[in-house]
């Protein structure tokens, strides 16, 4: 990840992770000129409307070269291949080696990455992104499309016949208030563009059916100690990253992470530590705190399960470490469409009993 990129900026983006979100999607009902036309639109689907950040985005028809820029996220890439889509994409930046998704990790890193050469933010410059003559350039957050960056802008690609999605929360970068109704929305609107509504409705009713089950099982379920159902607190974080000045920046404080511990029968630990999506911590917060159990996030770590036994070594003190309660996981607790695959897996570890 490239020092010049804001990490904290690039990894809770990753996740994409506005009080308000960023897109809502809706049909074009604006004339389209004579009865023909207007006939072969509507059984098309297109023209489409979407109101993304402040500007309108006007499909004619379905988009047939996608470029998806970095932004240390797979929630993009993964939202496309997920809608059967990859045949659609031209450039993929984004890679994560790993996932929960049986062969997501390969299916990414099949996809064809432009060739081009990347900027000091890891991610596509405004001449090569030209150059790929895209149709459609997702960005996780705003960041991709400041020209200050190096990056092609909205209008710059607009006046090329392209057009641009930020993903939901991304338009301040500030993803803090990131929940996984945004994955859904992200899901919904890519459907709303491609034309594929009913492959976007069908994972989204999945993953809510799934979510709900597992909800239903851990509710009222606590540290099975007698204390009362009181949910286990649990520390999210990001193995081997730095992005602060103490010995735990990498700590989640808020976002998506938070919905998806609420939905596994968990309360994050830490979330007071911070009005931002992550902590800046010292080992003496960590140590002083109270930790039931561990939800480990690799990004360009190849074991992050060792990381966290590391921890456990470390703190011998939490009950976290004193029970063996972790987990290692990668994308799915990221923007996306598989959060539902992290809030079973964070459940059954939190409460093995139940399942």
């Amino acid at each position: 990840m490239s020092k010049k990129r804001p990490v904290a900026v690039a990894l809770a983006g990753a996740l994409c992770l506005v009080s308000t979100a960023c897109s809502g999607s809706s049909t074009d009902k604006s004339a389209t000129g004579g009865g023909a036309a207007s006939a072969a639109d509507a059984k098309s689907g297109y023209p489409v409307t979407l109101e993304n950040c402040g500007t309108s985005q006007k499909f004619t028809k379905e988009p047939g070269r996608v470029v998806v820029m970095n932004g240390a996220s797979v929630a993009e890439v993964s939202t496309l291949l997920a809608l059967g889509l990859q045949d659609k994409i031209v450039a993929n930046q984004q890679r994560y080696g790993m996932s929960e998704v049986p062969g997501r990790a390969a299916a990414i890193k099949a996809l064809p990455t432009g060739d081009v050469k990347l900027n000091d933010a890891s991610d596509i410059p405004r001449e090569a992104m030209i150059g790929l003559r895209p149709d459609l350039v997702l960005s996780t957050t705003s960041y991709g499309f400041d020209q200050k960056n190096g990056f092609a802008t909205r209008d710059q690609l607009k006046q090329g016949g392209a057009n641009t999605y930020v993903s939901p929360q991304g338009c301040d970068q500030d993803t803090s208030k990131m929940t996984i109704a945004d994955s859904y929305t992200l899901l919904r609107d890519l459907g709303t563009v491609f034309h594929v509504s009913d492959r976007a409705e069908k994972i989204v009713a999945a993953s809510q059916k799934h979510i709900a089950e597992i909800s239903a099982k851990v509710k009222g379920e606590g540290n099975g100690k007698g204390d009362g159902g009181k949910q286990p607190k649990v520390m999210v974080l990001f193995s081997n990253m730095a992005m602060g000045g103490n010995d735990f920046s990498s700590v989640v404080a808020k976002g998506i992470y938070n919905d998806i511990l609420a939905k596994a029968g968990g309360t994050n630990a830490f979330e007071s530590a911070s009005k931002t999506s992550f902590a800046d911590l010292s080992k003496e917060k960590v140590a002083a705190t109270d930790v039931d159990a561990l939800v480990v996030i690799g990004y360009n770590d190849p074991d992050p399960a060792a990381y966290a036994k590391k921890l456990l070594k470390e703190f011998p003190q939490w009950p976290a470490a004193k029970n063996n309660k972790y987990v290692a996981l990668s994308d799915s607790m990221y923007l996306g469409p598989s959060n539902d695959l992290a809030v079973e897996k964070i459940a059954r570890m939190l409460h093995p009993d139940t399942f």
